[in-house]
């Protein structure tokens, strides 16, 4: 199931989704909790985003694993890669969780003039820490994805290119 589309592995397909979505859930996760007053305009994206973020980087781990079990001489050139992607997929599962709860707790104003559906902070020091929160998990996984990204593609292309 996971392992090709068409004549394509499915990881070479996935992979660039998801290098892109990660960092750019983890970027608007960190401006909603940071940024009080954008939160009326970020709060679905954030959950959103970060479900999202759960299923590409679960989609790209199991097409990774289809394709070194279709090619299993592939195995020691990408254990790296392999490892990093593993700790990249936990992190993201904390991220999923993280948004969800900033989703359901973190409050805000509201962009109508009449200030209705503005979202009362339940409580200041929760706000913290959730906020705190985003921003670690956040930072991991976009540190995480370009440690993963830079694993695969050394994998692939060191010594295959032209030097500079």
């Amino acid at each position: 199931m996971f392992e090709r589309v068409g004549d394509l592995p499915l990881h070479v397909l996935v992979i660039h989704l998801t290098v892109l979505l990660l960092p750019v859930a983890a970027l608007t996760a960190i401006v909603f909790a940071l940024v009080p007053k954008w939160r009326w305009l970020l709060r679905w994206p954030t959950l959103l985003l970060g479900l999202g973020a759960v299923v590409c980087a679960f989609v790209a781990k199991e097409s990774g694993e289809a394709f070194v079990a279709a090619i299993p001489q592939l195995q020691p050139l990408v254990k790296v890669h392999q490892d990093r992607g593993d700790l990249l997929f936990l992190f993201v599962l904390v991220f999923a969780v993280v948004a969800i709860a900033a989703f359901l707790l973190l409050g805000g104003p509201s962009a109508l003039a009449s200030g209705k559906g503005a979202k009362a902070t339940k409580s200041r020091p929760l706000e913290l820490v959730v906020s705190a929160a985003i921003v670690v998990v956040g930072v991991l996984v976009i540190v995480q994805t370009i440690r993963t990204g830079d694993a695969g593609a050394k994998a692939v292309w060191d010594g295959q290119l032209p030097p500079k």
